[in-house]
């Protein structure tokens, strides 16, 4: 995990470099709660994007490694005169836990958030369902996971 967020912290720096069109494309930020970590989301198209997070799990069963890819689409945009309040709906997947009990979970978050028009500046909070394989019990098991965060793009 501590070779892997160099490597995508190299790629956000490549990808921020290139020519951007208007329309920003990349955003790199922070995500707090459970998850914490790093945030990265790379736009696909008008209306979708992969969103990446590297951090830790939760802090009440003691730190564990995480990480989680999502494929995000925006289907409702509400304008205002500052802000844009994009909706958006995902699925991906996460893997997290220590070195010696790894688990998987399928996701499925819910995000809203207020994008400034004048800034490239993105706060949000999102609410995810988690189905979790591969628990200690291996039963399936079923999280909410969620917080708060913030984008800003390049």
């Amino acid at each position: 995990m501590r070779k892997l967020l160099p490597a995508v912290i190299v790629f956000g720096i490549v990808l921020a470099a290139r020519a951007t069109p208007a329309r920003a494309d990349f955003g790199l930020g922070l995500f707090l709660g459970e998850p914490t970590g790093l945030d990265l989301k790379i736009g696909l198209g008008n209306r979708s994007a992969l969103d990446l997070v590297l951090g830790v799990d939760t802090y009440r069963e003691g730190r564990a490694n995480y990480g989680h890819l999502t494929y995000l689409v925006t289907p409702i945009v509400a304008h205002g005169d500052s802000v844009l309040v994009p909706i958006r709906f995902g699925i991906g997947g996460a893997l997290f836990g220590t070195s010696d009990d790894i688990r998987f979970a399928v996701r499925a978050p819910f995000e809203l958030a207020l994008r400034f028009r004048r800034a490239p500046l993105e706060f949000y909070g999102e609410l995810a369902l988690a189905l979790v394989f591969f628990t200690p019990n291996d039963n399936l098991r079923l999280e909410l996971q969620g917080g708060l965060g913030f984008r800003i793009f390049f």
